[in-house]
């Protein structure tokens, strides 16, 4: 099969071993990908990955679970062990033994097949087409800063980092009326933004220390700095991205001002999947490019340029 394969370099291998199922797992034929930043992360050097890369899919079983043949499907990425402390706390995202699809030790989904535990399968709607399914994993991310944080409609949130997760996380907050502003760069981001009724503003148009809430996903130092120029005493900060390096940060500033520094991680795919049956959500519009998997390297290319929001590989 084809696959793009990270190791020594990222390359389109196209006589990849077809992976075998065992255990409980399903083998998918997938048919459509997102590529997201943490993949070019990863392509870059982040956690030495080595393997097939990619997490972000919708696909048909065609193998295994019989209850879901021939039904197109999406999969939570954390492979849990089903035993540890977490798993039996109802909290397999953070399993001790977890594997993560595309990202640790799991083969990921910028290939024709993949296999994954049954319990990791969410049947998508067949309201919900595949330019919008493949959304679900980041879509169940941004969701999960309510899993993480009480946000109130009364809140002052300001939103930095308006890129592929951010555009996902502006629309989810924008959902329980709060006061939500999203520091934008470039006009298309802020034309999207205002399209679906989000003030995009500049750097220079918030007020220091007034946020309630900051939510970062930025993934940079400097997001962090401003998230901590910008949030009032006793504030909390969403941590909504990874870091390749060690970021600094003023942590008197966090001791004095009583800051709460909230990470989030993966999310609820039963939610994302219905706001998308829903309606509730856009993704489409942040669909910038699709390409053939037989072009991926082209589409990591492009992909990796500043500002570009969604690019889809065909599979």
């Amino acid at each position: 099969m084809r696959a793009v394969l990270v190791q020594n370099g990222v390359r389109l291998e196209r006589n990849a071993a077809e992976p075998s199922t065992h255990g409980d797992q399903a083998l998918i034929r997938v048919r459509r990908a997102g590529i997201c930043n943490t993949d070019l992360e990863l392509v870059a050097g982040y956690m030495n990955f080595s393997g097939i890369l990619g997490h972000e899919f919708v696909g048909e079983v065609i193998d295994g679970a019989p209850d879901l043949a021939g039904q197109r499907v999406v999969g939570e990425i954390n492979v849990a062990c089903g035993h540890c402390d977490f798993c039996q706390r109802g909290i397999p995202s953070q399993c001790r033994n977890r594997t993560t699809v595309g990202i640790d030790r799991h083969p990921g989904a910028f290939a024709d097949y993949l296999a994954l535990t049954r319990r990791n399968l969410h049947v998508v709607p067949d309201t919900v087409r595949d330019d919008q399914a493949v959304f679900v994993e980041p879509l169940a991310a941004a969701l999960q800063i309510y899993e993480a944080v009480h946000l109130s409609p009364r809140d002052r949130v300001v939103l930095i980092g308006a890129g592929k997760l951010g555009m996902l996380v502006a629309q989810v907050v924008r959902l329980i009326g709060c006061d939500l502003v999203t520091v934008v760069r470039r006009e298309k981001q802020a034309r999207l933004l205002n399209a679906w009724g989000i003030p995009a503003v500049g750097e220079d148009e918030i007020e220091p220390l007034r946020a309630d809430v900051v939510i970062d996903c930025t993934g940079t130092s400097e997001g962090f700095a401003q998230a901590l120029k910008w949030v009032k005493a006793r504030g909390t900060i969403v941590l909504k991205s990874t870091y390749t390096g060690i970021p600094q940060a003023n942590l008197t500033q966090v001791a004095v001002n009583e800051i709460r520094i909230i990470g989030s991680r993966c999310g609820p795919f039963k939610s994302a999947l219905r706001l998308l049956h829903m309606g509730l959500v856009d993704v489409e519009s942040l669909i910038e490019r699709r390409y053939p998997l037989d072009e991926a390297m082209n589409a990591l290319k492009y992909a990796g340029q500043h500002g570009v929001l969604k690019v889809l590989l065909d599979i």
